[in-house]
């Protein structure tokens, strides 16, 4: 019961809120520089959206935490503001907007970690009369095996990228064959053969393979460019010899195809998709801009939500501060096609995205408490005495 006590002390105390605090800032200004050569989003996912960063070495062979990760910091100062708001605070009608303000604190910063941890960011494209039921993501990229053999429906195996990082063997159970890694590209460049300097060679012995090159790339770090993921891989079929190697890229459109057991099969690296239960459908695209500029004044995007049951199709317009909300789902008109063909959407998926309304109203009204009680009692010590 003592080393409780003595637990419960630790987290509750103001030295820890101050380590805290400090830790925080020290990991904004690193995390500031190391954006300079790493690049915002590697940044972001390696120190704020992390519980510890890691250092490694230039070989990589192993990985050594050296600091406390966004995550940690944030999931220590909640308990912190929880354990002292237990124990220090009495529960009584004089403290109530002290109480409430408090309590205002705890679920922004519950919610800030929740969003975090599970909220999902992507992107939908839609060309004008196109219609998709999946939204895609800005920075993680998936191998999709395609089986093609039947016209009317795709069946898909989607393999994370970061499972092709790791190189070695890929098996499922939806595919008669064995995924081995030959090679792997976080950023490449390609080329025809014989373009560059010196001797190249094929990347591959099947598929455009056969004319490119591959060469490895330093990785981005400029906001408005992305590494250009690539992979050559040999197809193994479960019962006989191997197909050979295929060149796979996120800079080429065009899928790589082969036939097995009756079966057309294809391979494609892509950005990863979260399909959805509905699907839109892009109507009209509006884009105004400023007299004689090319700056954009507004842009809208009138959509077709269509539920498979028939439930919840409607028409619906989304413009800027005008998003739409439909299953959890948030779109935002982020930008639109250079050709003005088509919009861009922002699809954000937060579970806990009204946190911030519900913390910003408790606060206020715990405020509102706290400078009325302050309010009255000065009024009332300040009001002279009746002299008869």
């Amino acid at each position: 019961m003592q080393i409780l006590n003595r637990l419960f002390g630790v987290l509750s105390s103001l030295r820890l809120t101050v380590i805290s605090i400090a830790a925080a800032f020290v990991l904004v200004f690193a995390g500031t520089l190391a954006q300079v050569h790493a690049g915002l989003y590697y940044v972001q996912e390696q120190y704020f959206q992390s519980w510890m960063v890691m250092w490694s070495p230039a070989s990589g062979a192993y990985k050594i935490p050296i600091f406390p990760g966004g995550h940690l910091i944030g999931a220590v100062l909640l308990i912190n503001l929880i354990t002292a708001h237990i124990r220090r605070f009495s529960w009584t009608w004089s403290k109530a907007g002290i109480q409430l303000i408090h309590f205002g604190l705890i679920v922004m910063l519950a919610g800030g970690l929740a969003t975090d941890l599970f909220s999902v960011n992507s992107y939908m494209r839609l060309r004008k009369g196109e219609t998709k039921n999946y939204s895609e993501d800005a920075i993680r990229m998936e191998l999709a095996v395609i089986d093609e053999t039947d016209a009317s429906i795709d069946q898909v195996t989607a393999i994370p990228g970061e499972v092709l990082s790791k190189g070695g063997e890929i098996t499922h159970e939806t595919l008669p064959f064995k995924i081995i890694i030959r090679s792997f590209f976080a950023n490449s460049k390609l080329r025809n053969v014989g373009q560059e300097q010196g001797t190249s060679l094929p990347a591959a012995s099947n598929g455009i393979g056969q004319r490119l090159s591959i060469t490895i790339a330093e990785p981005t770090t400029k906001i408005d460019e992305r590494d250009v993921m690539s992979a050559v891989v040999e197809i193994i079929p479960n019962k006989g010899a191997t197909l050979g190697t295929w060149l796979i890229s996120d800079a080429m459109a065009e899928r790589q195809e082969f036939d097995l057991e009756s079966h057309h099969w294809s391979l494609q690296i892509r950005p990863a998709r979260y399909y959805k239960p509905y699907s839109l459908t892009l109507q009209t695209f509006t884009h105004e801009v400023y007299p004689g500029t090319m700056t954009p004044k507004n842009f809208s995007s009138k959509v077709n939500i269509v539920d498979p049951e028939g439930k919840n199709s409607r028409q619906v317009e989304i413009w800027m501060n005008h998003p739409l909300r439909h299953e959890g789902d948030t779109y935002y008109q982020s930008g639109f096609e250079p050709d003005d063909s088509g919009t861009v959407l922002q699809v954000v998926r937060n579970p806990s995205y009204q946190a911030p309304y519900v913390s910003c109203i408790i606060v206020a009204i715990g405020l509102i408490m706290q400078f009325t009680r302050h309010l009255t009692g000065f009024a009332r010590r300040a009001k002279p005495p009746i002299v008869p």
